[in-house]
């Protein structure tokens, strides 16, 4: 996958200059490749993508979304509580009036990936699905990206982040469901919790 070819076209798409895509994606590539970024990074984007593609059909807005992906995690520090809203303004701040895109529709998706919890847009909930697939991956590779996160909250000693991951996880399994849409429930929630608990034993029995 080339996600800079999948960038320039969705924003010449959308009414972008050839010399505005290439500065702007040069930020974006820039933004995602920082080196606190161990699981936040272009990689993410790319599995995001990855699902945007086969589900495409489904989605009653489908450049609306693809931008909230390449932007949802564009401001990203682990000791913030606003990335989302931070990025979701820079979203937006990129998008000239002329833009022919449903700017509310971004913001709000773009913030949605926050709580990830239901959403009344169903192109919101594949968005957050999109974003949490990676829950429910094989546990070797689950096992990767909680490494990951747990590098990218380095800055944090194990006896404040383990037991605040756990909080976090717990408060996905509390939910009704992890995922908003029925097709990823229907393969990937059963998945997703025992990556789950299987993390929480392991954050708990190391305490």
């Amino acid at each position: 996958m080339n996600l800079e070819e999948i960038y320039s076209e969705l924003l010449s798409n959308i009414g972008f200059s050839a010399n505005e895509i290439q500065q702007k994606w040069l930020d974006l590539e820039k933004a995602y490749s920082k080196k606190s970024r161990h699981y936040h990074n272009l990689t993410h984007l790319k599995e995001m993508i990855a699902n945007f593609e086969i589900y495409r059909d489904k989605l009653q807005s489908p450049n609306e979304i693809l931008f909230s992906i390449f932007y949802h995690d564009f401001v990203y520090s682990a000791s913030k509580k606003d990335n989302e809203l931070k990025s979701a303004e820079f979203a937006l701040a990129i998008l000239s009036k002329n833009i022919n895109l449903n700017k509310q529709l971004i913001f709000d998706a773009i913030c949605a990936t926050q709580q990830h919890q239901q959403n009344e847009i169903e192109d919101i909930n594949w968005l957050i699905d999109f974003d949490l697939k990676i829950l429910a991956k094989d546990w070797e590779d689950y096992k990767i990206y909680f490494e990951q996160i747990r590098k990218e909250y380095r800055i944090y000693p194990d006896f404040l982040y383990k037991p605040g991951r756990a909080k976090a996880l717990k408060h996905f399994l509390e939910n009704e469901f992890i995922f908003q849409t029925d097709e990823f429930r229907s393969l990937h929630e059963e998945k997703a919790r025992a990556n789950i608990e299987k993390e929480i034993s392991i954050l708990e029995s190391k305490k």
